[in-house]
């Protein structure tokens, strides 16, 4: 029988993404420290803005149609959209972001018939 470090030169890890229509995580991060907002990229100097959503998604490119309906829901704002990664983050005031979470996960759920994780806050 071998060894396991008889294998260890030639060990790899495969990783792939299998896309079935997902939403996987919703977060709403209320007052958070303007040090993420930085390293973010987002501007820390907005006062009104006091939370960041951020959600990922599968199919990628749902982040498009989802920071459409984050917009048109509430007053937050998009920080950041990838349609490649399916990552939107967004700002704004908690209720802002809550309501326009709410509404991509409804729209998700129950028109494009994804599977939609619960809606998380810190």
């Amino acid at each position: 029988m071998a060894n396991l470090a008889d294998f260890d030169d030639r060990m790899r890890i495969i990783q792939e993404l299998v896309p079935g229509k997902q939403i996987t995580l919703a977060h709403v991060i209320a007052n958070p420290d303007k040090i993420l907002y930085r390293k973010l990229g987002l501007d820390p100097n907005l006062d009104e803005r006091s939370s960041i959503g951020i959600v990922t998604m599968s199919p990628s490119e749902t982040a498009i149609i989802a920071a459409d309906i984050a917009m048109k829901a509430s007053g937050a704002e998009i920080g950041f959209v990838d349609r490649f990664s399916g990552t939107l983050i967004m700002t704004g005031t908690v209720s802002e972001v809550e309501a326009s979470l709410r509404a991509l996960c409804d729209y998700a759920e129950n028109t494009l018939n994804f599977t939609v994780c619960p809606i998380t806050r810190t």
